[in-house]
């Protein structure tokens, strides 16, 4: 997937400036697609050269003048298409798993502190989505919001990456009592 449909796919949501589209990245998308704000910064170059955003200026007193960006006509009929098109298949590229498999001939102990660094991101991650989940919900219960919200798209992102968090903090407890009990028994053996 392109940057360039992320960064329509949170554009969706209104008009937006470069700044807050990447900030705005961390509580929309980044559940499933991660940009450096210079990427996107880029990307919202190419997208206005192509017609697929337009930018107006807005000047400020105090600070420097900001652009906003919108999606045109032809932005929105790009995310149509890109919506029809079948996904390509989903790659995993996780360096952890890497050193988790040579785990039995590597540093065990180093391994083991990873995957709990990775245990922390997670459950910080998770109670970001929470907290935004508690914010599109509004009082709400789920069928209300779906019910009654204009996107809901959004929504069924953020319950993939709470579940995507959820069976990561499942497979970090199980990974780290299984090398601490392969530890243990090296250490007694």
């Amino acid at each position: 997937m392109a940057l360039r449909n992320a960064a329509m796919a949170a554009l969706l949501e209104g008009e937006a400036s470069g700044y807050d589209l990447a900030k705005g990245f961390d509580a929309s998308v980044a559940n499933f697609w991660m940009a450096t704000p210079q990427q996107l910064y880029r990307e919202l170059e190419r997208m206005e050269a192509d017609g697929l955003i337009s930018a107006r200026i807005v000047e400020q007193e105090r600070r420097p003048n900001k652009r906003l960006f919108s999606l045109t006509e032809a932005g929105l009929a790009a995310v149509q298409a890109y919506t029809a098109e079948p996904p390509k298949p989903t790659a995993v590229r996780d360096e952890l798993m890497v050193k988790v498999q040579c785990v039995d001939a590597g540093d065990i102990g180093a391994v083991r502190s990873m995957i709990a660094e990775r245990a922390e991101r997670s459950t910080a991650k998770l109670a970001r989505y929470e907290r935004l989940q508690e914010r599109l919900l509004d009082g709400r219960t789920e069928e209300e919001f779906f019910a009654t919200a204009e996107r809901i798209g959004p929504y069924l992102t953020l319950l993939r990456g709470m579940a995507l968090e959820q069976d990561n903090l499942r497979w970090n407890a199980l990974a780290l009592t299984r090398l601490e009990q392969r530890a243990a028994a090296s250490a007694g053996g």
